[in-house]
């Protein structure tokens, strides 16, 4: 069975179940899990075109924004695991790439499956904007449980 898990969490409600079920998972199988967070790197197209900023004291306030966040939310994920006594780790990276980021965070790891929620997305908008599961999916050697 699995024994080392990789749960990507992007703070969604959807993700937040997911992350539920992925406790319940590994506690079922005996498995520890690994919380991961794909930080979002600024840059200025995050404001709009209109609204280009060139002062470095708001890309590091956006910065220091994102990181915090990240923070809490993996001390949340860490400590829902913990009350269920499914022993943990966290980590987050800074990327624009969150695919990417999960990918290595499992090979790096060496976890042998990664838990994630489906994307929120349907319709249109999916098919416009994408889906990082489904990147995952499509370049992932690592087994993808995708949890709806």
């Amino acid at each position: 069975m699995f024994k080392h898990i990789l749960v990507p969490v992007d703070g969604s409600e959807l993700s937040m179940t997911a992350v539920r079920a992925a406790i319940g998972f590994a506690r079922l199988c005996g498995a520890r899990l690994s919380f991961y967070h794909a930080t979002p790197t600024y840059f200025p197209g995050y404001l709009g075109a209109e609204m280009v900023v060139a002062d470095p004291r708001v890309d590091q306030a956006f910065m220091d924004a994102m990181r915090k966040r990240s923070d809490t939310l993996l001390e949340e994920t860490r400590g829902l695991a913990e009350a269920a006594g499914v022993p943990c780790a966290t980590r987050a990276t800074e990327t624009d790439s969150p695919h990417s980021g999960i990918i290595a965070a499992a090979d790096a790891g060496g976890c042998d499956l990664i838990f994630m929620a489906s994307h929120g997305r349907r319709g249109i908008g999916a098919l416009l904007l994408g889906s990082e599961t489904q990147k995952v999916l499509t370049h992932c050697k690592v087994p993808v449980l995708v949890y709806r």
